[in-house]
């Protein structure tokens, strides 16, 4: 695809675009509808530059990307596939590392662990890997209204310095010169967190959310603030100062929520990583649309500090990526105790990569077929694809098994019950004073909140505790469970009703209620609309390494990791 014309985002002023920049809502509807079958991984034509050229800060963003025509529709080749250094008339391939050894074609299209490894081991640049990232930004938006603010500068200037410092003494961690990206709610020092609202346009963080600071400590690197829901709780939206991110799939659909941005910019390849925060099942939400890889931890796990509350009880920070590998090494870098955050668990450090390769032979894993079955039924191939996800599980010598969990609705009522009104002690001096600055998707589910009653509120918590222990109890006959992410595939982004529909149709609340952590993962391919398909891993509070260990297994028989958006 060549690059989008008029890309609304220029060459970076000192400090970063102006959020101001960045407004503009294309007409309702507006998007292709072509659904250009999915195929395997493709290997773009890297955009052309000798080693040290691509050092600029966003140096070409709003030019067409160099890129061959059509594409090439092999599978990209790993780490130790990589071209040879030297190319026919004596030049240095583009991407090869300033030590010259092999080339790195498309940095971009490299995973978290590749692009660690490389950097590593001195075959690719931080400064490259950024610069490649911000380009295909440059090349998608604003298409996929992915990016509320772009931060090449201060990003070029940190992957500088890792560099430098990578070469003086070696990585901190497999995160030093990664860029990841900020969902909108998440504090960044010296910039605005929008919450992609009115009301917070000028709302500048005087420092880093905890979960940032932890990042920066590990070597990360922040190129842009993302897309989101207005304040995690609206939906898709026309009526914001900035437009909603679509799906890169097909870009007249949706991308889920609220974390819209973070699935929609590392599904693109935009980056490999990115934060999103989970209420009822906003993390996992856009990874099931996209594709991805999308944990919602255990309650208190990663520090809530500096992210914009929507229910102090229900949030959770989690990490997206395109691999299982992937958000295993995010979180080692996010996870830990915060005495400055209330909810926060004192928990002992962990490696959550540490299993990856044992399989589940010898694993118990509850089914949980009536949520989709009985409780919310979920369409034909929602369900076809959960079957077969058992199936392959059984087949890498799981066992599998049916358990009952308590109704979904209970889980959906007592989410409501404690999220609104939590809510609206947040939001009640600008709902009083400023409605008519929420869209309007946004203020219709907030104002319900005003009117739940104290003795609801309580009423809720106690019931939360019964469905708590319900779960855990099922935890006592398997090691993990397996239920549905979502019941359909994402719906158009402009069908209002449809979408009203369809973003309740979910089995993720559950796990916010009751705090284990939960993973989405994708099992499948809608044939009509060309779109993905996810399922969630469920374990005991603190297992994050064995629903890795599964998802690890599962990714590596199924064939989806290799299926690409149509980009």
């Amino acid at each position: 695809m060549a690059a989008a014309e008029g890309f609304p985002l220029p060459r970076p002023a000192p400090a970063s675009i102006p959020v101001r920049d960045r407004r503009k809502t294309p007409a309702k509807g507006d998007g292709t509808d072509a659904r250009a079958e999915p195929h395997e991984r493709r290997v773009p034509c890297c955009i052309q530059r000798r080693p040290g050229r691509g050092c600029r800060p966003a140096a070409r963003l709003g030019r067409p990307s160099r890129r061959c025509g059509g594409g090439d529709r092999r599978r990209r080749p790993a780490a130790h596939r990589l071209r040879p250094a030297r190319r026919p008339g004596g030049r240095t391939p583009a991407g090869a590392s300033r030590a010259g050894a092999d080339a790195v074609t498309a940095p971009h299209a490299l995973t978290l662990a590749e692009a660690a490894a490389l950097i590593a081991a001195r075959r690719l640049s931080p400064v490259e890997l950024l610069q490649d990232c911000l380009d295909r930004m440059a090349a998608l938006e604003p298409r996929l209204n992915a990016v509320i603010r772009l931060l090449a500068e201060e990003a070029t200037a940190a992957a500088r310095a890792a560099e430098a410092e990578i070469a003086k003494a070696g990585p901190r961690s497999p995160l030093h010169g990664i860029p990841v990206g900020l969902k909108d709610i998440i504090d960044l020092a010296g910039h605005p967190t929008t919450c992609h609202s009115k009301l917070c346009l000028d709302r500048v963080a005087a420092g880093d959310a905890a979960v940032v600071a932890r990042l920066r400590e590990a070597g990360a690197v922040f190129p842009a603030k993302l897309a989101t829901h207005e304040f995690a709780i609206g939906g898709p939206a026309f009526d914001l100062p900035f437009p909603p991110a679509r799906n890169p799939w097909n870009p007249a659909h949706h991308p889920g929520g609220s974390s819209s941005g973070s699935g929609a910019a590392v599904a693109a390849r935009m980056l490999p990583a990115a934060l999103g925060t989970d209420t009822g099942g906003s993390v996992r939400h856009p990874a099931s649309h996209c594709g991805l890889v999308g944990l919602k931890p255990t309650y208190g796990l990663v520090s809530r500090r500096g992210v914009f509350p929507l229910s102090f009880t229900l949030d959770h920070v989690g990490p997206m990526t395109r691999t299982v590998r992937d958000g295993a090494l995010l979180l080692n870098a996010m996870a830990g105790h915060d005495p400055a955050d209330p909810g926060s668990a004192a928990h002992p450090p962990e490696d959550y990569a540490r299993d990856l390769h044992r399989g589940v032979a010898g694993l118990r894993i509850g089914f949980v077929r009536h949520f989709h079955e009985r409780d919310m039924a979920a369409t034909p191939e929602v369900a076809a694809a959960l079957e077969a996800a058992a199936a392959l599980l059984r087949a890498e010598a799981a066992e599998v098994v049916d358990v009952a969990l308590p109704p979904l609705g209970e889980f959906a009522a007592v989410n409501r019950a404690i999220m609104l009104p939590e809510a609206a002690s947040i939001h009640e001096a600008w709902l009083r004073e400023r409605p008519g600055d929420y869209a309007a998707v946004t203020r219709r589910r907030l104002l319900p909140g005003m009117f739940v009653t104290g003795a609801d509120y309580v009423a809720a918590q106690r019931r939360r505790r019964q469905l708590t222990a319900a779960v855990q109890d099922a935890f006592a006959g398997v090691d993990l469970l397996l239920c549905a992410s979502s019941m359909d595939p994402a719906s158009r982004i402009d069908d209002s009703p449809e979408v009203e529909r369809t973003y309740p149709r979910q089995a993720r609340t559950p796990f916010n209620v009751t705090g284990h952590p939960a993973l989405s993962v994708m099992c499948g391919i809608s044939g009509a609309a060309g779109l993905p398909l996810g399922m969630q891993l469920v374990g005991p509070s603190f297992s994050e390494a064995l629903i890795f260990r599964a998802a690890a297994a599962y990714e590596r028989a199924a064939p989806w990791r290799e299926r690409l958006p149509p980009l």
